[in-house]
Protein backbone atom coordinates (compact mmCIF):
# COMPACT_ATOMS: atom_id res chain seq x y z
CA UNK A 1 0.00 0.00 0.00
CA UNK A 2 3.03 2.39 0.50
CA UNK A 3 4.78 1.37 -3.09
CA UNK A 4 1.99 3.11 -5.38
CA UNK A 5 1.69 6.38 -3.77
CA UNK A 6 5.45 6.69 -3.68
CA UNK A 7 5.66 6.02 -7.64
CA UNK A 8 2.85 8.20 -8.17
CA UNK A 9 4.63 11.15 -5.70
CA UNK A 10 8.20 10.31 -7.66
CA UNK A 11 6.32 10.55 -11.07
CA UNK A 12 4.36 13.91 -10.24
CA UNK A 13 7.38 15.54 -9.20
CA UNK A 14 9.68 14.11 -12.24
CA UNK A 15 6.54 15.86 -14.10
CA UNK A 16 6.64 19.39 -12.40
CA UNK A 17 10.56 19.57 -11.90
CA UNK A 18 12.33 17.99 -15.31
CA UNK A 19 11.05 20.47 -17.88
CA UNK A 20 12.68 23.24 -15.20
CA UNK A 21 15.91 21.63 -15.40
CA UNK A 22 15.77 21.30 -18.80
CA UNK A 23 14.61 24.56 -19.64
CA UNK A 24 17.39 25.89 -17.00
CA UNK A 25 20.10 24.41 -18.97
CA UNK A 26 18.96 26.00 -22.08
CA UNK A 27 19.00 28.94 -20.65
CA UNK A 28 22.83 28.33 -19.84
CA UNK A 29 23.05 27.32 -23.32
CA UNK A 30 21.11 30.31 -24.98
CA UNK A 31 23.01 32.61 -22.85
CA UNK A 32 26.33 31.68 -23.38
CA UNK A 33 25.79 31.49 -27.60
CA UNK A 34 23.67 34.83 -27.59
CA UNK A 35 24.91 37.23 -25.01
CA UNK A 36 27.36 38.89 -27.36
CA UNK A 37 24.66 39.74 -29.81
CA UNK A 38 22.27 40.96 -27.86
CA UNK A 39 22.70 45.02 -27.63
CA UNK A 40 20.20 47.59 -29.81
CA UNK A 41 21.39 47.52 -33.49
CA UNK A 42 21.06 51.62 -33.00
CA UNK A 43 22.80 54.45 -31.56
CA UNK A 44 20.95 57.22 -32.67
CA UNK A 45 17.31 56.62 -33.28
CA UNK A 46 14.63 58.84 -33.17
CA UNK A 47 11.00 58.13 -33.52
CA UNK A 48 8.09 60.05 -32.40
CA UNK A 49 6.92 58.72 -28.96
CA UNK A 50 3.75 58.72 -26.53
CA UNK A 51 4.04 58.11 -23.36
CA UNK A 52 1.13 56.37 -21.69
CA UNK A 53 0.45 56.21 -17.56
CA UNK A 54 -2.19 54.47 -16.50
CA UNK A 55 -3.44 55.79 -12.85
CA UNK A 56 -5.65 55.41 -9.95
CA UNK A 57 -5.15 57.18 -7.04
CA UNK A 58 -1.69 57.63 -7.12
CA UNK A 59 -2.05 61.46 -5.63
CA UNK A 60 1.06 60.42 -3.12
CA UNK A 61 3.28 60.41 -5.85
CA UNK A 62 1.98 61.60 -9.30
CA UNK A 63 4.02 64.68 -9.01
CA UNK A 64 7.35 62.73 -8.82
CA UNK A 65 6.20 60.35 -11.68
CA UNK A 66 6.01 63.33 -13.88
CA UNK A 67 9.16 64.91 -12.99
CA UNK A 68 10.93 61.72 -13.39
CA UNK A 69 9.34 61.11 -17.05
CA UNK A 70 10.45 64.79 -17.75
CA UNK A 71 13.81 64.15 -16.71
CA UNK A 72 14.49 61.10 -19.08
CA UNK A 73 15.09 64.90 -21.96
CA UNK A 74 13.05 62.87 -24.52
CA UNK A 75 10.36 64.48 -26.44
CA UNK A 76 7.60 62.35 -25.99
CA UNK A 77 3.53 62.92 -26.15
CA UNK A 78 2.31 62.33 -22.54
CA UNK A 79 -1.26 60.13 -22.40
CA UNK A 80 -2.48 59.66 -18.88
CA UNK A 81 -5.46 57.62 -18.77
CA UNK A 82 -7.47 58.09 -15.15
CA UNK A 83 -9.55 54.88 -13.99
CA UNK A 84 -11.97 56.89 -11.56
CA UNK A 85 -9.45 57.89 -9.23
CA UNK A 86 -11.46 59.03 -5.70
CA UNK A 87 -8.93 61.14 -4.90
CA UNK A 88 -6.96 63.63 -6.08
CA UNK A 89 -4.60 62.61 -8.53
CA UNK A 90 -6.03 64.05 -11.70
CA UNK A 91 -6.27 67.34 -10.42
CA UNK A 92 -2.91 67.15 -8.89
CA UNK A 93 -1.02 66.09 -12.28
CA UNK A 94 -3.24 68.62 -14.16
CA UNK A 95 -1.19 71.30 -11.68
CA UNK A 96 2.02 70.22 -12.50
CA UNK A 97 1.52 69.94 -16.30
CA UNK A 98 0.38 73.25 -15.94
CA UNK A 99 3.43 74.49 -14.37
CA UNK A 100 5.84 72.26 -16.79
CA UNK A 101 4.28 73.55 -20.14
CA UNK A 102 7.35 72.57 -22.33
CA UNK A 103 7.81 68.89 -20.11
CA UNK A 104 6.05 67.28 -22.94
CA UNK A 105 5.69 67.74 -26.70
CA UNK A 106 1.72 67.64 -25.99
CA UNK A 107 -0.32 65.97 -23.12
CA UNK A 108 -3.78 64.86 -22.26
CA UNK A 109 -5.79 63.46 -19.79
CA UNK A 110 -8.63 60.56 -20.33
CA UNK A 111 -10.84 60.23 -17.42
CA UNK A 112 -12.99 56.84 -17.27
CA UNK A 113 -16.45 57.21 -15.81
CA UNK A 114 -15.79 53.87 -13.85
CA UNK A 115 -12.75 51.88 -12.59
CA UNK A 116 -12.34 48.83 -14.68
CA UNK A 117 -9.05 47.59 -13.95
CA UNK A 118 -5.63 48.72 -15.66
CA UNK A 119 -5.98 46.27 -18.42
CA UNK A 120 -9.45 48.06 -19.48
CA UNK A 121 -7.64 51.42 -19.10
CA UNK A 122 -5.20 50.36 -21.44
CA UNK A 123 -7.55 49.08 -23.83
CA UNK A 124 -9.14 52.41 -23.96
CA UNK A 125 -6.25 54.32 -24.34
CA UNK A 126 -4.52 52.73 -27.03
CA UNK A 127 -8.09 52.59 -29.18
CA UNK A 128 -7.64 56.75 -28.08
CA UNK A 129 -4.33 56.65 -29.73
CA UNK A 130 -5.18 54.19 -32.47
CA UNK A 131 -3.62 51.43 -33.68
CA UNK A 132 -2.00 52.90 -36.04
CA UNK A 133 -0.13 55.79 -34.44
CA UNK A 134 3.05 56.24 -36.14
CA UNK A 135 5.70 55.97 -33.95
CA UNK A 136 6.25 54.38 -30.58
CA UNK A 137 4.07 53.47 -27.30
CA UNK A 138 6.31 53.53 -23.87
CA UNK A 139 3.73 52.15 -21.02
CA UNK A 140 5.02 53.02 -17.61
CA UNK A 141 3.44 52.48 -14.13
CA UNK A 142 3.33 55.79 -11.49
CA UNK A 143 4.86 53.36 -8.61
CA UNK A 144 8.36 52.92 -10.73
CA UNK A 145 10.81 55.55 -11.66
CA UNK A 146 13.14 55.21 -14.42
CA UNK A 147 16.91 55.61 -14.49
CA UNK A 148 18.54 58.29 -16.56
CA UNK A 149 18.41 57.70 -20.14
CA UNK A 150 16.07 54.49 -20.17
CA UNK A 151 13.69 55.73 -22.65
CA UNK A 152 16.24 56.66 -25.37
CA UNK A 153 18.47 53.23 -24.66
CA UNK A 154 14.87 51.35 -25.35
CA UNK A 155 14.55 53.03 -28.46
CA UNK A 156 17.54 51.91 -30.22
CA UNK A 157 16.50 48.52 -30.18
CA UNK A 158 13.92 49.96 -33.24
CA UNK A 159 16.23 50.36 -35.30
CA UNK A 160 16.01 46.89 -36.07
CA UNK A 161 12.52 46.02 -38.09
CA UNK A 162 11.82 42.78 -36.63
CA UNK A 163 11.59 43.93 -33.07
CA UNK A 164 8.33 44.71 -32.14
CA UNK A 165 7.92 45.46 -28.31
CA UNK A 166 10.87 45.91 -25.63
CA UNK A 167 10.90 45.90 -22.21
CA UNK A 168 13.00 47.95 -19.30
CA UNK A 169 13.95 45.46 -16.03
CA UNK A 170 13.79 46.46 -12.25
CA UNK A 171 16.25 47.41 -9.71
CA UNK A 172 13.86 46.34 -6.72
CA UNK A 173 14.17 48.00 -3.56
CA UNK A 174 13.72 47.01 -0.16
CA UNK A 175 12.84 43.74 -1.11
CA UNK A 176 13.26 40.29 0.73
CA UNK A 177 15.35 37.75 0.38
CA UNK A 178 12.68 35.65 -1.05
CA UNK A 179 11.97 38.53 -3.52
CA UNK A 180 15.20 39.04 -4.73
CA UNK A 181 15.72 35.42 -5.60
CA UNK A 182 12.13 35.42 -6.77
CA UNK A 183 13.56 38.11 -9.40
CA UNK A 184 17.01 37.00 -10.21
CA UNK A 185 15.21 33.85 -11.64
CA UNK A 186 12.70 35.44 -13.35
CA UNK A 187 15.06 38.06 -14.98
CA UNK A 188 17.50 35.31 -15.90
CA UNK A 189 14.12 34.03 -17.80
CA UNK A 190 13.39 36.60 -19.77
CA UNK A 191 17.11 37.69 -21.00
CA UNK A 192 17.90 34.33 -21.86
CA UNK A 193 14.43 33.72 -23.94
CA UNK A 194 14.86 37.62 -25.34
CA UNK A 195 18.40 35.92 -26.64
CA UNK A 196 17.19 32.98 -28.73
CA UNK A 197 13.70 34.63 -29.54
CA UNK A 198 11.08 36.61 -27.66
CA UNK A 199 10.05 36.18 -23.91
CA UNK A 200 6.09 36.42 -23.74
CA UNK A 201 6.13 38.47 -20.07
CA UNK A 202 7.63 41.91 -19.80
CA UNK A 203 6.96 44.61 -17.11
CA UNK A 204 4.03 47.00 -17.34
CA UNK A 205 6.42 49.44 -15.03
CA UNK A 206 8.43 50.31 -18.25
CA UNK A 207 7.68 48.67 -21.83
CA UNK A 208 7.97 49.80 -25.06
CA UNK A 209 6.46 48.95 -28.74
CA UNK A 210 5.02 50.16 -31.81
CA UNK A 211 1.35 50.43 -31.78
CA UNK A 212 1.12 48.31 -35.56
CA UNK A 213 2.49 45.54 -34.21
CA UNK A 214 -0.09 45.20 -31.14
CA UNK A 215 -3.36 43.41 -32.26
CA UNK A 216 -5.62 45.47 -29.33
CA UNK A 217 -8.30 43.39 -29.52
CA UNK A 218 -5.86 40.38 -28.42
CA UNK A 219 -6.20 42.09 -24.69
CA UNK A 220 -8.78 40.62 -22.29
CA UNK A 221 -10.22 43.79 -20.42
CA UNK A 222 -11.49 41.87 -17.68
CA UNK A 223 -7.56 39.92 -16.76
CA UNK A 224 -4.99 41.52 -15.30
CA UNK A 225 -0.81 41.11 -16.74
CA UNK A 226 -1.57 43.62 -19.16
CA UNK A 227 1.90 43.69 -19.58
CA UNK A 228 2.25 39.82 -20.93
CA UNK A 229 -0.65 40.22 -22.80
CA UNK A 230 0.69 43.24 -24.90
CA UNK A 231 3.67 41.27 -25.51
CA UNK A 232 2.22 38.13 -26.21
CA UNK A 233 0.05 39.52 -28.83
CA UNK A 234 3.25 41.55 -30.85
CA UNK A 235 5.01 38.00 -31.14
CA UNK A 236 2.02 36.34 -32.34
CA UNK A 237 2.25 38.57 -34.61
CA UNK A 238 6.06 38.03 -35.96
CA UNK A 239 7.78 40.67 -34.17
CA UNK A 240 10.40 39.84 -31.62
CA UNK A 241 9.50 40.69 -28.14
CA UNK A 242 12.64 41.04 -25.77
CA UNK A 243 14.38 42.60 -22.44
CA UNK A 244 17.45 45.09 -22.40
CA UNK A 245 19.15 44.20 -18.97
CA UNK A 246 20.91 47.92 -19.28
CA UNK A 247 17.11 49.48 -19.04
CA UNK A 248 16.23 50.07 -15.72
CA UNK A 249 13.68 50.96 -13.36
CA UNK A 250 12.84 51.50 -10.01
CA UNK A 251 10.49 50.14 -7.63
CA UNK A 252 9.95 49.32 -4.01
CA UNK A 253 8.89 45.64 -3.17
CA UNK A 254 5.52 45.48 -0.36
CA UNK A 255 7.19 45.53 2.61
CA UNK A 256 5.19 42.67 4.40
CA UNK A 257 5.84 38.85 2.93
CA UNK A 258 1.62 39.15 2.88
CA UNK A 259 1.79 41.92 1.05
CA UNK A 260 4.40 40.43 -1.52
CA UNK A 261 2.29 37.10 -1.53
CA UNK A 262 -0.58 39.07 -2.35
CA UNK A 263 1.26 40.83 -5.61
CA UNK A 264 2.79 37.56 -6.63
CA UNK A 265 -0.94 35.66 -6.69
CA UNK A 266 -2.44 38.49 -8.47
CA UNK A 267 0.33 38.18 -11.44
CA UNK A 268 0.37 34.19 -11.29
CA UNK A 269 -3.38 34.68 -12.16
CA UNK A 270 -3.28 36.83 -14.89
CA UNK A 271 -0.05 35.25 -16.57
CA UNK A 272 -1.81 31.46 -16.17
CA UNK A 273 -5.19 33.14 -18.22
CA UNK A 274 -3.08 34.00 -20.62
CA UNK A 275 -0.99 30.95 -21.54
CA UNK A 276 -4.30 29.02 -21.50
CA UNK A 277 -6.08 31.51 -23.60
CA UNK A 278 -2.93 31.53 -26.17
CA UNK A 279 -1.30 28.26 -25.78
CA UNK A 280 -3.03 26.96 -29.15
CA UNK A 281 -1.95 30.21 -30.81
CA UNK A 282 1.87 30.75 -29.69
CA UNK A 283 2.30 27.14 -29.33
CA UNK A 284 2.26 25.93 -32.69
CA UNK A 285 5.07 25.44 -34.79
CA UNK A 286 5.03 28.45 -37.10
CA UNK A 287 5.73 30.20 -34.21
CA UNK A 288 9.35 29.04 -34.28
CA UNK A 289 11.45 28.48 -31.05
CA UNK A 290 8.83 31.12 -29.09
CA UNK A 291 6.57 27.88 -29.43
CA UNK A 292 9.01 25.83 -27.27
CA UNK A 293 9.51 28.63 -24.76
CA UNK A 294 5.06 29.70 -24.76
CA UNK A 295 4.63 25.86 -23.94
CA UNK A 296 7.24 25.34 -21.37
CA UNK A 297 6.22 28.66 -19.51
CA UNK A 298 2.53 26.97 -19.60
CA UNK A 299 3.82 24.25 -17.65
CA UNK A 300 5.42 26.16 -15.12
CA UNK A 301 2.69 28.54 -14.08
CA UNK A 302 0.09 25.65 -14.70
CA UNK A 303 0.90 22.14 -14.82
CA UNK A 304 3.74 22.13 -12.39
CA UNK A 305 1.64 23.64 -9.68
CA UNK A 306 -1.12 20.63 -10.32
CA UNK A 307 1.65 18.11 -10.41
CA UNK A 308 3.25 18.86 -7.36
CA UNK A 309 -0.62 18.97 -5.77
CA UNK A 310 -0.66 15.11 -7.04
CA UNK A 311 2.48 14.71 -4.98
CA UNK A 312 1.56 16.15 -2.28
CA UNK A 313 -1.61 14.66 -1.91
CA UNK A 314 0.40 10.95 -2.99
CA UNK A 315 2.84 11.83 0.13
CA UNK A 316 -0.16 12.32 2.36
CA UNK A 317 -1.70 9.42 1.51
CA UNK A 318 1.01 6.99 1.44
CA UNK A 319 1.42 8.45 5.66
CA UNK A 320 -2.16 7.88 5.96
CA UNK A 321 -1.48 4.02 4.71
CA UNK A 322 1.29 4.10 7.33
CA UNK A 323 -0.75 5.08 10.38
CA UNK A 324 -3.17 2.48 9.71
CA UNK A 325 -0.88 -0.27 8.71
CA UNK A 326 2.38 0.62 10.54
CA UNK A 327 5.95 0.78 8.98
CA UNK A 328 6.54 -1.51 6.36
CA UNK A 329 9.08 -4.31 7.14
CA UNK A 330 12.98 -3.84 7.51
CA UNK A 331 14.83 -4.73 4.07
CA UNK A 332 11.46 -4.19 1.94
CA UNK A 333 11.08 -1.81 -1.11
CA UNK A 334 8.10 -0.64 0.51
CA UNK A 335 10.37 0.49 3.79
CA UNK A 336 13.02 2.26 1.39
CA UNK A 337 11.00 4.17 -0.61
CA UNK A 338 9.31 5.49 2.35
CA UNK A 339 12.29 6.34 3.66
CA UNK A 340 13.88 7.61 1.05
CA UNK A 341 10.67 9.96 0.24
CA UNK A 342 10.28 11.15 3.95
CA UNK A 343 13.90 12.63 3.92
CA UNK A 344 12.96 14.17 0.56
CA UNK A 345 9.93 15.12 2.24
CA UNK A 346 11.44 16.87 5.07
CA UNK A 347 13.91 18.99 2.98
CA UNK A 348 11.39 20.31 0.60
CA UNK A 349 9.22 21.23 3.84
CA UNK A 350 12.19 23.11 5.12
CA UNK A 351 13.22 24.86 2.25
CA UNK A 352 9.47 25.68 1.58
CA UNK A 353 9.10 27.31 4.86
CA UNK A 354 12.47 28.92 4.78
CA UNK A 355 12.15 30.21 1.35
CA UNK A 356 8.26 31.61 1.97
CA UNK A 357 9.84 33.38 4.98
CA UNK A 358 12.29 35.29 3.12
CA UNK A 359 15.33 33.16 5.08
CA UNK A 360 18.41 32.47 2.51
CA UNK A 361 18.76 28.71 1.63
CA UNK A 362 22.19 28.91 0.63
CA UNK A 363 23.14 27.01 -2.48
CA UNK A 364 19.51 25.54 -2.65
CA UNK A 365 17.64 28.92 -2.78
CA UNK A 366 16.43 28.32 -6.21
CA UNK A 367 14.87 24.87 -5.10
CA UNK A 368 13.23 26.72 -2.04
CA UNK A 369 11.93 29.95 -4.36
CA UNK A 370 10.64 27.15 -6.75
CA UNK A 371 8.33 25.38 -3.91
CA UNK A 372 7.36 28.51 -2.58
CA UNK A 373 6.44 30.03 -6.20
CA UNK A 374 4.30 26.52 -6.46
CA UNK A 375 2.22 27.69 -3.54
CA UNK A 376 1.23 30.94 -4.75
CA UNK A 377 0.61 29.56 -8.35
CA UNK A 378 -2.28 26.43 -6.78
CA UNK A 379 -3.48 29.83 -5.05
CA UNK A 380 -3.86 31.51 -7.93
CA UNK A 381 -5.10 28.49 -9.41
CA UNK A 382 -7.70 28.09 -7.06
CA UNK A 383 -8.64 31.50 -7.24
CA UNK A 384 -9.45 31.26 -10.61
CA UNK A 385 -11.52 27.74 -10.13
CA UNK A 386 -13.88 29.84 -7.16
CA UNK A 387 -14.37 32.29 -9.97
CA UNK A 388 -12.21 34.93 -8.47
CA UNK A 389 -10.73 37.21 -10.82
CA UNK A 390 -7.82 40.17 -9.13
CA UNK A 391 -7.92 41.75 -12.32
CA UNK A 392 -9.08 45.02 -9.64
CA UNK A 393 -6.86 44.94 -6.54
CA UNK A 394 -5.76 47.40 -3.66
CA UNK A 395 -3.01 49.40 -4.11
CA UNK A 396 0.33 48.83 -1.26
CA UNK A 397 0.48 51.91 0.42
CA UNK A 398 3.40 51.07 1.81
CA UNK A 399 5.34 51.05 -1.43
CA UNK A 400 4.11 54.48 -2.70
CA UNK A 401 5.21 55.98 0.70
CA UNK A 402 8.40 54.38 0.36
CA UNK A 403 8.93 55.25 -3.42
CA UNK A 404 9.09 58.95 -2.15
CA UNK A 405 11.77 58.46 -0.20
CA UNK A 406 13.82 57.11 -3.67
CA UNK A 407 16.71 59.01 -5.75
CA UNK A 408 17.28 58.25 -8.87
Amino acid sequence: MVVVPAMVEGAALGVALLPFLRHRWDMYRWDRDHRNDHHPKGSDHHEALTLLLPVWNEAKVIEKKLANLAEQGVEANMVIIDSASTDNTVTLAESWLARHPSAFTSNEVIRMDARKGKTAAVVQALHHIGQHQEGLICMTDADALLERGVLRRMMQWFADPMIGAVGAMPSRKLARQEEKTHREAWEAMRLAESMVDSTPFLEGSCMMWRPSCLAIDDLNAQANADDAQIATSVRCKGWRVVVDPLARFVDVAPTTAAGQRRQKIRRAQGLQRLLLRQRKRAGERNQGMFARIFRRQVHFHVTAPLALTVATTSALLRWVFIALYGWPATFTLANSLHLGFTMLELVCVVLWWRGRAGKNNGPLRLIGQWLSSMELLGRALIASTRGVSLHMWEQHEDVRERMLELEV
